[in-house]
């Protein structure tokens, strides 16, 4: 018996779990030893991992009591055992004789040996008769843990304990088991997360929160997500569909899914496309094809296009654009300021812009104008009076050449969100940084109104030259705009320069309701301007020669003028707008004349006007305009020697904007003023005009 069991642990560990212990009775009747387990086992977990399972069913194998015959050997049992082991594992097994051979293979020592696998399904048939506790390896440190059944059948587990656990005789190798379990999981489990997307790649189109199924794009997304897998999302889970996409997310992406493909094609993936895919494709491509040719040629045309601007674009930051304004314009009828007929002659001249606009960072604006006029001015040589003046000629008692000079010469820029900075090198203007709130008639002589006066409310006009604008947003309603500009800042002589010389400061607030709606409340103080529109007597200090004083000289003057401008669009095709303007205008020295002297002293200067327009008349992009106003009247003087203007001068105008192409316009208009120069001794002026835009 005891040689018996010494050959028994001979065998490997499987056979030894099944033959460890015999009874005496099956001794003395000498039958074979069969063992018997249940017909399924359904896994083979770690044995470490099942030790606690274990420690509630015992583990053992049921082995009936049945005779020994007398011819049974050690071989008969290690036969059974071997077919029983390769049934198992598919491995075949070593003879008993040559195990113990080999010393390096016994049970004691595992280092180098595959696990024992305990058997998992043996034959139904045989009875079961006895237990036998399993014996687990005595030297865990060097093997992989031994595999147990865990889930038997469970009709048979109750009253047939099956599963095979670690054996309790040997109570350290089930802590140094689990230990070294432990370790490959946490092995495992960290190999797995070092091969996670870090740009937060999905695997269905449901981890993105902000995707739904109502989302026209939801199919195509889907489709990319599950069975392409090359759509991350962003770290908060989101896919954000609905915004702009930069050059390097859309390079990121790219090549996400073309890493993708070439490993569905590498490894012959059953989701590329089908033979019904490609005919599908195929068929749309035969069924547009003349679309896609079509669109191909678009193309090939655009990019010879772009090539083409690419070689002869003027500049990277700079624009080039322009203005031509052909105007033909003549007196019919009316006497001048003097009383004597008008001249009638018909002029026909020209003013030439060319604006070049830089911007450095997108969001700021350097502007250098050249600018040409060459069509004289009514007030200079035909009227005697600023009235009625054309704003596209070279101005009220100017001279015109055909000299090119500079004209605009600007930089703006913003600071902050809410305010923009405008600094004005050369000719700014009022209407640079500020908002004139007469949006159909301020076209600075381009288009819709003809005249100076027609143009804006003249207060505006009390300030010109070089200085500094701002613009400041409060909101979407209100905006300050806040101005100062010298006449004379680039001249360092005395009583000249940014500080010593004319200047306009400008203040004022604008009110829009609505988008149709505008209001504006101005304040301008100035020296030394005039508004260059209305009577001689509300610009007498630049007009003495008119009033028969003998002087090249003129009179020091400041003024603080009020003015309240309103626009608003009644619908598509009407709009109401006007303004009324204040000036109190002071001569600040006496002047003696060989012909007569002047004394310091006040006058009260009013100016108004009603505006009607009629956008998009009988053609869109054409505009009709009405004005009726009074232009710059001095309603009282605090001494005699300051002139008045007795009477009541209006101002009438009509035009009709016609747009023959994005790029041309043309414009006849009449100008009709009453009692010119606000004597109404004058008979009627009549100034008719046709102006020709170009613009590119």
């Amino acid at each position: 018996m005891s040689k018996f069991l010494w050959k028994g642990l001979l065998v490997s560990p499987a056979v030894l779990a099944a033959s460890l212990v015999v009874s005496s009775t099956a001794l003395a009747a000498e039958q074979p030893v069969e063992i018997a387990t249940t017909d399924q086992a359904h896994q083979l977990p770690l044995a470490g991992a099942a030790t606690e399972a274990a420690k509630s069913e015992t583990a053992a194998v049921a082995v009936e009591a049945a005779p020994l015959a007398s011819k049974s050997t050690v071989e008969t049992i290690e036969k059974e055992s071997a077919n029983l082991y390769e049934s198992l594992t598919n491995e075949p097994i070593a003879p008993v004789a040559e195990q113990a051979k080999a010393p390096e293979v016994a049970a004691a020592d595992l280092g180098e040996t595959k696990p024992a696998v305990a058997p998992a399904n043996l034959s139904a048939e045989q009875p079961v008769t006895e237990q036998i506790p399993a014996v687990a390896p005595a030297n865990l440190s060097e093997t992989q843990p031994a595999v147990a059944p865990t889930n038997l059948n469970a009709e048979k587990s109750a009253a047939q304990p099956e599963q095979i656990s670690q054996s309790p005789d040997d109570p350290s190798a089930q802590p140094q088991a689990q230990s070294n379990v432990l370790e490959q999981i946490n092995q495992y489990s960290a190999e797995d997360s070092s091969s996670e997307d870090p740009a937060g790649q999905v695997t269905s189109v449901s981890q993105l929160s902000d995707v739904r199924p109502t989302d026209w794009a939801f199919q195509a997304l889907q489709s990319l997500v599950e069975r392409y897998g090359c759509i991350a999302g962003y770290p908060d889970g989101t896919f954000r569909g609905n915004r702009a996409m930069t050059r390097y997310e859309f390079a990121a992406g790219l090549n996400a899914c073309l890493d993708k493909v070439s490993e569905l094609i590498q490894g012959g993936s059953r989701n590329l496309a089908t033979r019904e895919d490609l005919a599908s494709v195929q068929r749309l491509q035969e069924e547009f094809a003349a679309e896609l040719a079509t669109l191909r040629g678009r193309v090939d045309a655009l990019e010879a296009r772009a090539s083409e601007l690419e070689a002869n674009q003027f500049s990277t930051t700079t624009k080039l654009n322009g203005e031509v304004i052909f105007g033909l314009a003549g007196i019919a009828r009316g006497e001048d300021a003097e009383g004597n007929d008008a001249d009638k002659a018909t002029a026909f001249g020209s003013r030439v812009r060319i604006n070049f606009d830089t911007s450095f960072s997108g969001e700021d604006l350097l502007r250098t104008r050249l600018q040409v006029l060459n069509l004289g001015s009514f007030s200079t040589n035909n009227t005697k009076t600023a009235e009625g003046e054309l704003r596209f000629n070279a101005g009220p008692f100017g001279e015109a050449s055909n000299t090119v000079g500079l004209d605009a010469l600007l930089y703006q820029f913003p600071l902050g969100k809410s305010t923009t900075v405008i600094l004005e090198a050369n000719a700014g203007a009022a209407d640079d940084f500020t908002n004139t709130v007469n949006p159909y008639f301020d076209g600075d002589g381009s288009y819709g109104a003809l005249s100076n006066f027609g143009t804006r409310n003249p207060i505006y006009y009390l300030t010109g030259g070089s200085g500094i604008g701002l613009r400041h947003q409060f909101g979407e309603k209100l905006e300050l705009s806040l101005g100062y500009l010298a006449g004379n800042a680039a001249d360092p002589t005395r009583g000249n320069g940014l500080f010593n010389g004319s200047y306009g400061g400008l203040a004022q607030l604008t009110f829009k309701p609505s988008e149709s709606m505008a209001l504006g409340l101005t304040y301008v103080n100035s020296y030394n301007f005039v508004t260059g529109t209305g009577s001689n007597a509300s610009n007498f200090p630049a007009r003495l020669g008119s009033f028969g004083f003998d002087s090249d000289s003129t009179l020091p003057v400041s003024s603080n003028s009020y003015g309240a401008q309103a626009s608003w669009q009644l619908n598509r095709r009407f709009a109401i707008g006007g303004w009324a303007g204040y000036t109190n205008q002071r001569i600040l020295s006496n002047l003696a004349t060989p012909t007569g002297s002047v004394q310091r002293g006040d006058q009260k200067i009013w100016n108004w006007a009603v505006t009607l327009a009629f956008p998009d008349l009988l053609k869109e992009g054409n505009m009709a305009g009405i004005l009726v106003g009074m232009e710059p009247r001095v309603t009282n003087s605090t001494n005699r020697t300051l002139p008045e203007d007795k009477d009541t001068s209006l101002h009438l105008e009509g035009f009709y904007q016609f747009k023959l192409s994005d790029n041309i316009s043309v414009t006849p208009g009449l100008i009709w003023l009453t009692a010119p120069d606000h004597n109404k001794d004058n008979s009627d002026l009549v100034i008719g005009v046709v102006r020709t835009t170009f613009t590119f």
